[in-house]
């Protein structure tokens, strides 16, 4: 069967200056159909996730047409609107959120769905403004943990920003890791929330994250295991 995968890309308000969303999002969509999914890209980030809840239905079910998975790659949005922008579309993160299907979740879109605190319960973690921060973008060696999705990978090093002191969920699993400032900080995880599974990548900056043929090994090992 074909996977249904819907991907939330940072257009519109969910744009910023400093992160190719367009180009990303391309390397996503073509992650995605080498495990033979099928892509649908959003052109309105708030509009896709409106329509995942049913217009009239039972609070927290999904619409008929909802995607088999949700592809997240969006930024804060700079406006002073919420986020998500409308009670439509919190209502279908809700949704989503409580439909046990999984997600998929890269870089900046930690920063963004402030207002929506289930979204940090799908995330696992979030950024925390005013606590999280990233070095400059350059040289980031990652360590790979011991897990089930990192047998037979090794650490890797390529460009990239390196999240650091994002809040994370208790029961998380983490795959990798960065050092700052003497610490060692969690960059790639998964998460199971009843039953539904996560998988969170804090790299992917830029086309380049994409490039790295380690990275690109992790980012489709995390997605085999949303998709098994």
């Amino acid at each position: 069967m074909t996977t249904d995968a819907l991907l939330l890309s940072g257009t519109g308000r969910y744009s910023d200056p400093w992160h190719p969303f367009a180009e990303t999002s391309e390397a996503l969509a073509g992650l995605l159909a080498d495990r033979g999914a099928h892509v649908r890209t959003a052109v309105n980030v708030d509009a896709a996730l409106a329509r995942l809840a049913p217009t009239r239905g039972a609070a927290g079910t999904l619409a008929g047409d909802a995607p088999d998975l949700l592809v997240v790659n969006v930024g804060l949005p700079r406006d002073g609107g919420t986020s998500p922008g409308t009670e439509a579309a919190h209502a279908g993160l809700r949704a989503w959120a409580g439909s046990g299907r999984p997600t998929l979740a890269v870089h900046s879109s930690s920063t963004s769905f402030v207002d929506a605190p289930c979204w940090e319960d799908v995330l696992g973690g979030r950024w925390v403004r005013g606590r999280t921060m990233h070095p400059d973008y350059g040289p980031a060696r990652i360590r790979l943990e011991s897990s089930a999705l990192t047998a037979e990978l090794e650490d890797f090093t390529l460009d990239d920003e390196r999240y650091s002191w994002l809040r994370t969920t208790a029961g998380i699993e983490v795959h990798a890791t960065h050092e700052h400032e003497g610490g060692r900080h969690p960059i790639v995880w998964s998460h199971v929330r009843g039953g539904a599974r996560t998988f969170y990548d804090a790299l992917g900056h830029d086309a380049a994250s994409y490039a790295s043929s380690p990275r690109r090994a992790l980012l489709l090992r995390g997605l085999d295991w949303l998709l098994s």
